[in-house]
């Protein structure tokens, strides 16, 4: 049997980190967004014992350490399901070390389709319950669209679709680490912090202007040295009428959000000749069950 699944990546609209929570992860409340930009999950199940990964990046794990590997075999404890030898394709087009969720959207998207191969009839909350043991960001992963995250990003409220818009990913030839920059942040230093409130409100009324002029990232005070292409990408979408533009999550990919296609492409242009790999993108909605 064969199955195959969509990964999409993860934007976001804002980032606030509130404080370091007793088990070391931080308290976060964010407001998410999926982007049609995905990796192309393919899945074969046969009799067997088995977990491959496949991956058409050489310097990506295909073991153990893989998240969709473990997405697989964390699926199979979880319903008892046994006798399968699971292989997983993944045609990378999310972007790696990016803020984009790749590895996250990867994992959801096993989860997905497993549950559907097998007819497993978890639903949603199931699917997210298992999700979160994997990572903070897979449970937003495995339905998308428009959410505000709490927590560890694993606590979700549906939000109203984000209105239709283009956008353009950015992802500058060098990544940031993530565990570094948690390091850099003092939660009690944060001067600016997003408005949360306003973005929600904004994404209520359908008001795309009012959602991208409030759009903000708290990392990207204190990003290290080597960093500073990043605003020089958000000034160039910004230049060429972005309604707005942002680093998503730990970087170092930055988006920018328009409402025509021209300005987009002059952005494009700007863009792809001296700052790294850049795709279009679009708004997904959230995924039914």
């Amino acid at each position: 049997m064969t199955v195959t699944e969509k990964a999409f990546s993860k934007l976001n609209i804002s980032l606030d980190v509130l404080s370091l929570l007793d088990n070391g992860y931080h308290s976060m409340l964010m407001v998410l967004q999926t982007a049609d930009l995905c990796d192309d999950i393919t899945i074969d199940i046969e009799r067997g014992d088995e977990i491959r990964v496949n991956t058409d990046l050489r310097y990506i794990p295909s073991d153990q350490r893989n998240i969709a590997w473990k997405a697989a075999d964390l699926f199979l404890k979880e319903t008892g399901i046994s006798g399968y030898s699971i292989s997983i394709d993944i045609k990378k087009k999310i972007p790696v070390c990016a803020g984009l969720g790749g590895g996250s959207a990867d994992a959801a998207a096993v989860l997905r389709a497993l549950n559907r191969a097998f007819g497993s009839g978890l639903d949603r909350n199931g699917l997210e319950l298992i999700g979160g043991k994997l990572g903070s960001d897979v449970p937003f992963c495995i339905a998308g669209g428009t959410s505000l995250a709490e927590g560890r990003g694993d606590i979700l409220t549906d939000l109203k679709p984000l209105p239709e818009c283009f956008i353009l990913i950015c992802k500058p030839r060098f990544s940031i680490s993530t565990p570094e920059l948690f390091k850099l942040i003092d939660c009690k230093k944060i001067v600016c912090r997003p408005d949360t409130q306003g973005i929600l409100k904004a994404i209520s009324d359908s008001s795309l202007p009012d959602v991208c002029r409030r759009m903000y990232n708290v990392f990207e005070p204190v990003l290290p040295r080597g960093a500073s292409k990043i605003n020089s990408i958000k000034q160039i979408m910004l230049d060429n009428d972005a309604l707005g533009a942002v680093m998503t999550g730990t970087g170092s990919a930055v988006f920018g959000i328009f409402d025509n296609q021209e300005a987009l492409q002059n952005a494009f242009d700007r863009l792809s000749s001296g700052y790294g790999h850049c795709e279009y993108s679009r708004p997904v909605k959230r995924i039914e069950f």
